[in-house]
């Protein structure tokens, strides 16, 4: 393995210095991606310094650095996990088989758009933060959307990387349209539509990094287990960054949570919108509204693309080798969800075919790991309220409860039922209006928005009224 060139024009260890014609190509790319993060990046504060987590290696210790940085000047690199020794297919048709260095050409075609559209998501999430950081509720969660930023911006330089190096024209052109689609666009939009959706405010920032970039873990956990070596030493690696994502997403609604709880207590009411906090029933909507969208974003029930996937090695489970099977999978059955004019129920599927609905029932259960943390929080502050997570039918548009309504405890409902009770499931107007009045901005160190508690801690050992972000 090539060690890692920090101090390169483009930090890599892929060793780019010994493939000049790719080196080139990528640092032709390279000032198109710094147009885009200075048009369609952060819309303030791009040049104060902010205090980033920087790549600078791939071990287990020591892999990162961290100071003040101007993000424009950020160190993006491409970075590949270390390999694995004789590492073999686990899975599918060629299961046993040594990994792939190249790209066999006949699955090019399907390598390259599952690289195309896991990389279109990495920089449609920093479009569609790119205002919040003018409403941050402190510098420290400034800074941390600032970080989530950059390592979107970093992963898409990784899937670009994959695309530069072996697939030619067609990589070089595909990594030049993702810069060119732009979230919400009407005429280009992001490929995947929970990623043209607006992210207006910071409890919805709190519940994408929470429910839409575990979607992300869950997605890249089943790429990390490709044949295609390059593509699961890359999945690898991002990994690793992606869990501070997601931390940012838990401890952020949980210290809303927190917030709201203190204010009911110092109260003594259930309605604090008076006193600049989110009542509970109004977190409750936003958890059904983002956790539904999250779970479109993982397809149909059944899908022959998934299955043939699998089988040709492309894309596997999460974490397959430790699941006690065949890893084939083609006579193994389950039950899948099933929606009908009579109602909820299920049929039975091969587990080949229903590998999507695996992957949900995983992310499901990884989900309800946090509504446990908060809804601990609630009952050490004596709040009888508790979180749930909706039926996995609510407010869906992909799959088998498309074209159906649904309560959020799973009961069937005509259209009609739900006309009348969506503001009470689901983020209404003024549910919004109240959460965007809060959206203003605090920017001395150590100060907090009046919506949401302090952090319990700061970042790499700093305190929490350290300054993030040198304003």
């Amino acid at each position: 393995m090539a060690l890692v060139d920090i101090d390169a024009k483009i930090p890599n260890n892929v060793g780019l210095a010994d493939d000049r014609r790719l080196q080139r190509a990528l640092e032709q790319w390279q000032p198109k991606f710094i147009r885009w993060w200075e048009d369609m990046g952060p819309a303030a504060f791009q040049r104060n310094p902010v205090f980033l987590r920087t790549a600078v290696d791939v071990g287990q210790e020591g892999w990162a650095n961290f100071g003040h940085v101007e993000m424009p000047d950020y160190r993006w690199g491409v970075f590949l996990a270390e390999p694995t020794p004789d590492r073999k297919i686990a899975f599918g048709d060629h299961k046993g088989e040594d990994a792939w260095q190249e790209v066999p050409g006949e699955y090019r075609a399907d390598l390259r758009r599952l690289i195309v559209v896991q990389g279109d998501t990495e920089p449609a999430s920093v479009e569609q933060q790119r205002k919040l950081s003018l409403t941050a509720p402190s510098l420290y969660d400034m800074r941390n959307l600032f970080q989530v930023n950059v390592e979107e911006g970093r992963h898409l330089w990784a899937m670009v990387y994959l695309l530069h190096r072996y697939f030619g024209r067609d990589g070089r052109e595909d990594a030049d349209e993702m810069l060119e689609r732009h979230s919400g666009d009407a005429d280009n939009p992001r490929i995947l539509g929970a990623f043209n959706e607006e992210t207006p405010d910071w409890l919805s920032f709190f519940m994408f990094t929470y429910f839409t970039d575990r979607d992300g873990k869950y997605q890249l956990a089943s790429l990390r287990e490709s044949a295609f070596d390059p593509l699961s030493r890359t999945c690898d690696f991002m990994l690793k960054e992606e869990a501070h994502h997601m931390f940012v997403g838990a401890t952020g609604v949980g210290r809303v949570v927190q917030r709201t709880a203190e204010l009911m207590r110092e109260h003594d009411t259930d309605d604090i919108t008076s006193f600049g906090g989110i009542n509970l029933n109004v977190l409750q909507k936003y958890i059904n509204f983002h956790y539904s969208v999250s779970l479109d974003l993982f397809g149909a029930e059944t899908s022959t693309n998934a299955a043939n996937y699998f089988a040709a090695g492309l894309k596997g489970r999460f974490q397959e080798e430790r699941r006690d099977d065949d890893h084939q999978l083609k006579s193994v059955m389950r039950l899948v969800p099933e929606a009908t004019d009579e109602g909820v129920g299920s049929r039975e599927v091969t587990q080949l075919s229903a590998l999507n609905e695996t992957l949900r029932d995983d992310y499901s259960e990884d989900c309800e790991k946090g509504l446990v943390r908060w809804n601990r929080t609630l009952a050490e502050a004596g709040v009888s309220f508790e979180l749930r997570l909706p039926h996995v039918g609510f407010n869906r548009n992909v799959g088998t409860f498309k074209g159906y309504r649904l309560s959020p405890t799973g009961d069937m409902i005509s259209e009609e039922q739900w006309e009348a009770n969506v503001d009470e499931w689901l983020p209404s107007d003024a549910d919004r209006a109240h959460v965007q009045s809060l959206m203003v901005g605090v920017s001395e160190p150590g100060k907090m928005a009046s919506w949401v508690a302090p952090p319990s801690r700061g970042i790499n050992q700093k305190p929490v009224e350290f300054e993030y972000v040198r304003i």
